[in-house]
């Protein structure tokens, strides 16, 4: 990569500041006047002209970007049938009410071959919801293939857009099923944020399977010093390990086909349908191996 490209593009516009209280109270205020407009069947347009807002206002308030006076609120509220302490009640309750966004975004976590994005897919079509891999949506965000972004800006200036894509996503789903990149566990907060707004599960595998369903796919580079790259797979798989253990089930696809593992993770999150109203748990999948 030419040296002047990697000086065109300011590192600092890339890394995100840790959301404040503040940012947090936006996003989920935004999330519920999202849901109660849907829920009520209006438009956005039609919902500025019942609360007589504009829908600049609106559209800002609805992105989690816009510090709206408490007075367009309650002409808001009161346009939807709410009020402000509806509005803010059903937030501080969100943890545990039916309508808590955690339940209905699941995340997908763990090493590339485990099958994050063939289960990941199959499982948003059975939910009718969007499939979401955080790798693209990095890419599309950054207009750069994930090799470039880590040649640029080094493993800390990915980090810091992973994070800042992760956020936004989240912002603009209320229900989806991600698929996270394998590194996501080794940044604290990143990991606290996914942990916090969405269900997630540790999709794992024997060593050797990552490398042969890798090859497989077409990617012979993880042949290259086929024994060094296992010793560094085993040696990344050991050390993140207790942090993947953090995830709320773990799904072993080790010596099962496609349609086996998907049987057995919608099988796992029915038993475990209750822990979707919960916080995040170390939790493992009952009748799974791992």
């Amino acid at each position: 990569m030419p040296f002047i490209m990697a000086t065109a593009q300011d590192p600092s516009s890339i890394l995100p500041s840790v959301p404040s209280a503040d940012s947090l109270l936006l996003r989920d205020l935004a999330q519920r006047i999202r849901a109660l407009r849907k829920s009520r069947s209006l438009t956005r347009k039609a919902l500025s002209q019942l609360a007589d807002v504009s829908e600049r206002h609106l559209a800002q308030l609805e992105s989690g970007e816009g510090n709206i006076s408490v007075l367009l609120l309650n002409r808001i509220a009161s346009a939807l049938n709410s009020s402000l302490a509806e509005i803010f009640t059903a937030q501080s309750q969100s943890s545990t009410s039916e309508s808590s966004p955690r339940q209905k975004r699941i995340a997908l976590i763990g090493l590339r071959g485990a099958g994050k994005s063939t289960l990941g897919e199959k499982l948003a079509a059975a939910r009718n919801v969007p499939f979401i891999e955080l790798d693209r949506e990095i890419e599309k965000e950054t207009g750069m293939p994930l090799a470039d972004i880590f040649s640029m800006y080094g493993q800390s200036g990915y980090r810091a857009i992973e994070r800042r894509t992760l956020e936004r996503v989240t912002n603009e789903y209320d229900r989806a099923v991600f698929s996270v990149g394998g590194g996501v566990v080794t940044e604290p907060e990143t990991y606290d944020f996914l942990r916090a707004n969405c269900f997630t599960i540790w999709i794992k595998a024997k060593p050797h399977e990552y490398m042969d369903r890798v090859v497989a796919q077409g990617d012979f580079r993880a042949m290259a010093g086929n024994d060094r790259a296992m010793e560094d797979l085993r040696r990344i798989l050991s050390s993140r390990e207790p942090l993947y253990r953090q995830a709320d089930i773990t799904l072993d696809t080790s010596g099962t086909t496609v349609d086996e593992s998907f049987a057995r993770l919608q099988s796992t999150l029915d038993k475990n349908a209750s822990t979707l109203e919960k916080g995040p748990a170390a939790k493992s999948a009952g009748g799974l191996r791992g």
